[in-house]
């Protein structure tokens, strides 16, 4: 049996799958089982932000799984790699954030810092925005976008309400002093990058404040450099209370962190929170060497200076597929095609693959670029080339079904 058989008849499908098995990756390639390579501008949802098999990941799973992968009763006792982390962490995070708590996901970070907010605050009301994207467990789901989708799980949490995204109009009579947490996305991601405006942020930090209500900022997609800044957070001279962290934070290993300050830290009580991997050494190795390469080589920079290129080049093919392209959206190396239909997003995808480069659709007909944030001007132009074949493809294939007389 072929691995797709294998796939196919063993494991629970929950999502399209792309006709492609990979076998290995180095940098920004991968080749699959038949020794094809491909440019990959998806790094895994964003977390491979070093590239593939990077030394620097590669040498700290090697030495530290040589060593301990899992404590004894693991958050119970102490780990050099953990506090070799937390010491990483403390150079880089925000003014502010002095207490952190290690998960395995993004998801499982938020979902923790919304529990704690509840009983922090002893409220149980959560505001979020429309269009937003926080996880999958069922308490995120319910944080995620609006009300459809929780609505195929049941329970559904109660005690949620959504604000338009960017609009301050009515803002003000929904964050009252019945709210717990406010959440947030600085750049929406699973909604097509997104970001929030200066102004708006800052109002949120303002009504918080006056309602005691705690600001989390989600930063599991932007976090680690991706949109040129060590954080989105850094750009918006806001300070949250809670920020959430993931995806790069080690570089494709599964692991997740939560920050917050001192003031409510003071609130958590013993019993509050757990888990059984939280912290391990093997992750808490890797991020903190991952964090470290990120600082010490100014990553940030590099990011945020490739990505003004490759907003001019999406412009350029905007420009020349009108009548694919709505708009584009560029944040350092997080970017968003805005197709004009949203069933031209599998298409795309797919003429991208017959190319050589694997990109990632998303639903409101976006195609996101996140490729590895050590990208090279060289593998860029590379990219686009491909980008913009794939393009001219689906380009000739819209008039060939259009077309009279045409393939239907």
């Amino acid at each position: 049996m072929s691995v797709k058989d294998i796939e196919d008849s063993l494991s629970l499908q929950v999502c399209r799958k792309q006709t492609l098995v990979i076998d290995r990756g180095e940098g920004v390639h991968v080749w699959d089982v038949s020794g094809q390579a491909y440019l990959d501008f998806t790094a895994g949802w964003g977390v491979t932000c070093l590239g593939h098999s990077h030394p620097v990941i590669v040498n700290a799973i090697r030495d530290q799984s040589a060593r301990i992968i899992q404590n004894p009763n693991s958050g119970f006792t102490y780990s050099p790699a953990r506090a070799a982390l937390l010491l990483e962490l403390k150079k880089v995070l925000p003014p502010g954030l002095e207490r952190m708590f290690f998960a395995n996901s993004g998801a499982e970070a938020n979902d923790a810092a919304l529990k704690l907010a509840r009983k922090i605050t002893g409220r149980s009301k959560v505001i979020s925005m429309t269009g937003a994207f926080h996880g999958r467990t069922l308490a995120t789901l319910s944080v995620s976008g609006g009300s459809q989708n929780a609505e195929r799980y049941l329970p559904r949490v109660p005690g949620q309400a959504f604000c338009q995204h960017n609009s301050i109009e009515g803002i003000d009579d929904v964050i009252d002093s019945t709210v717990a947490a406010v959440i947030i996305e600085l750049v929406q991601g699973e909604g097509g990058v997104r970001p929030l405006d200066k102004a708006y942020v800052k109002h949120l930090r303002d009504l918080c404040d006056r309602h005691q209500c705690v600001l989390i900022i989600d930063e599991v997609q932007t976090g680690f450099c991706r949109t040129g800044r060590f954080f989105a957070t850094n750009a918006y001279e806001v300070a949250p209370d809670i920020m959430t962290m993931g995806k790069g934070i080690a570089g494709g290993l599964p692991f997740a962190a939560m920050a917050m300050t001192a003031r409510l830290a003071d609130a958590v009580e013993l019993g509050d929170h757990g888990g059984t991997y939280c912290g391990n050494p093997l992750s808490c190795a890797v991020a903190a060497q991952v964090i470290r390469y990120l600082n010490e080589n100014r990553i940030e920079d590099k990011v945020e200076k490739l990505g003004i290129v490759a907003m001019q080049d999406l412009l350029r093919l905007r420009d020349r597929f009108p009548d694919t392209i709505k708009d584009v959206r560029v944040l350092g190396l997080m970017m968003a095609i805005e197709l004009n239909h949203d069933h031209q997003v599998w298409p795309l995808t797919e003429f991208c693959q017959q190319r050589g480069m694997l990109v990632t659709p998303t639903k409101n007909a976006v195609v996101r670029l996140l490729p590895s944030l050590l990208l090279t001007q060289e593998e860029w132009r590379e990219g686009v080339s491909r980008l913009e074949s794939a393009l001219s493809m689906l380009a000739v294939t819209r008039v060939a079904v259009v077309s009279p007389g045409g393939l239907r």
